[in-house]
């Protein structure tokens, strides 16, 4: 594990408060923080818990600075029962720009650390649909999710990066039966993913022009629910179009993703196998279709049947009670013996355990999927799975009015390229730096790119301009490198060159704190400082 120059110099001041109060270096590296505007480092007297007078001990530490000057602490200067600290000049600006430049080197980049060392976690992310173009409502799982996985491998953790491609149910029924309609492959071949999407929104506006004219009938949703039977039931034409259809679509977004900088090590599909298990537990219960009355209490009796019995389905749906736990009952086999994507999720958390011994796993999700997280979690808890409790769901709130089904969504493709034309634009309008800027088409389209990504940090959010972001066009021109062997960085001695020094110094413990709370603002707010 790499010891930052920060930490030098805590322990710096920590050996001063050592020889001045009578304490353990442990106990004195506990209280030296981070200073604020006016100090580097700041020390808060009580919270040692010391007798005597907290303002004669913060005067004692000045004074001993005073009359003992020191090669790393310029001064300590008591103020009130705090006491502020400032580091050399010199000493801060050299240690900081000569470790960075050092590991830029090596195997260990600046501002890792090792404390996860050992460690393996797992981060699904992104997880788009298939046959459908990457839009916005993807894009937030995706760069939150390529945030946390590099966060967690700054921080020493072995991470295992998944996208879940298992997409798996009546909407490939209703794709299935529109492409038999509407398909063409000399438009697939054109753009494979546009012409599945317009398919798609074309099948589901049938199904809502039959369901507008007989509700009971509905003849194309009634045969895509048959071939997603038919797929349930492993039927090799099905399944063979559902892989065409899965492959084609992991080509499309590997593209977006290259663009994006953002990889994956693993692109999961479905895991079956999960139900008999479900059974041999006695976790399944029958769930009656009048259960899924919403003003119904479940604590209510059951409504009963002209003999006096509760009534009773004649093919009931199999499902698992949580309500004990706030978490409803969901249903994991519909009566017609299709599963939900619950048991595939559930499996699929077990058959990765199996193949990782993960210590974590992460699922980057909307919050609209909160319960059915909270409920596969509890469900794997009851089934006795060791890592159950190693589960965890970092949410996000939606992107507002998008719907794939009518077609109403942004394509990240459109809005990245409307970032890079707005950056190209800024970018121009100042000739004198345009001409400074080596590669204007990359230079735009990245900072374009980051724009974007900034923006999908947040709340929720509605898709907004961004070119509200573009930094003002203020784009740096290259700037040459040198060794710091052969650079007086004696020189910079201006306040605003100590500031950079001093946030790159701080570097490693933004890291550390965005590990601790797990917020990409962390390091947002770190480099816009």
């Amino acid at each position: 594990m790499e010891f930052y120059a920060i930490e030098i110099f805590r322990e710096a001041i920590a050996k001063i408060l050592v020889a001045c109060l009578s304490i353990d270096l442990s106990t004195a590296l506990s209280g030296v923080d981070l200073g604020k505007k006016a100090s580097d480092f700041t020390v808060a007297i009580p919270r040692f818990r010391l007798g005597g007078n907290p303002l004669d001990l913060a005067l004692r530490i000045s004074q001993h600075v005073t009359d003992h000057p020191d090669s790393i602490v310029a001064s300590a200067k008591a103020q009130g029962s705090f006491v502020d600290f400032t580091i050399h000049t010199s000493v801060l600006v050299r240690s900081t720009l000569s470790q960075i430049h050092a590991m830029s080197k090596g195997p260990i980049a600046y501002g890792t650390n090792g404390t996860g060392q050992g460690k393996k976690v797992l981060i699904e992310f992104s997880s788009p649909n298939i046959a459908k173009p990457f839009h916005a409502g993807h894009l937030r799982s995706t760069i939150i999710g390529m945030f946390l996985s590099n966060l967690y491998s700054a921080n020493g953790w072995d991470v295992v990066r998944v996208n879940y491609l298992g997409d798996w149910g009546i909407q490939f029924g209703l794709l299935a039966v529109g492409f038999r309609k509407y398909g063409s492959e000399e438009e697939l071949k054109k753009n494979a993913i546009m012409h599945l999407f317009d398919v798609y929104v074309l099948t589901n506006q049938d199904v809502e022009v039959e369901a507008k004219a007989d509700a009971a009938s509905r003849p194309t949703f009634q045969e895509a629910q048959a071939i997603f039977k038919a797929m349930e039931d492993g039927d090799s034409a099905v399944l063979a179009l559902w892989e065409r259809f899965r492959t084609l679509t992991i080509e499309a977004y590997e593209r977006i993703y290259k663009r994006l900088g953002i990889t994956f090590d693993v692109y999961a599909w479905r895991v079956d196998g999960v139900l008999n298990e479900l059974k041999d537990r006695n976790i399944l219960v029958e769930k009656q279709k009048w259960e899924s009355d919403p003003r119904r209490n479940y604590k209510d009796p059951p409504p009963l049947g002209d003999d006096g019995k509760p009534l009773r389905d004649e093919h009931p749906a199999w499902a698992v009670d949580l309500r004990e736990f706030g978490l409803e009952k969901p249903v994991v086999k519909k009566p017609d013996g299709t599963t939900i994507y619950m048991v595939r999720d559930i499996a699929e958390a077990i058959q990765r355990y199996e193949q990782y011994h993960f210590d974590k796993m992460i699922y980057v999700v909307g919050d609209q999927q909160n319960l059915h997280c909270g409920q596969f979690f509890k469900i794997l808890e009851l089934m006795g799975k060791p890592f159950a409790s190693h589960l965890q769901h970092t949410n996000f709130g939606r992107v507002q009015g998008m719907k794939t089904r009518t077609g109403e969504v942004k394509f990240l493709e459109d809005i990245l390229q409307l970032a890079k034309t707005a950056m190209m634009n800024q970018m121009s309008s100042n000739a004198e730096k345009f001409r400074n800027v080596e590669d204007p088409d990359a230079t735009s389209d990245e900072i374009g790119m980051t724009c974007v990504k900034r923006e999908r940090l947040g709340p929720t959010f509605n898709i907004p301009t961004p070119a509200s972001a573009l930094l003002n066009g203020e784009v740096a021109a290259e700037v040459p490198t040198y060794e710091p062997t052969v650079v007086n960085t004696d020189l910079l001695v201006e306040p605003q060159a100590r500031a950079i020094a001093f946030a790159l110094l701080c570097y490693p413990e933004a890291v550390k704190m965005a590990f601790k709370v797990s917020e990409p603002s962390t390091i947002v707010s770190f480099c816009f400082k």
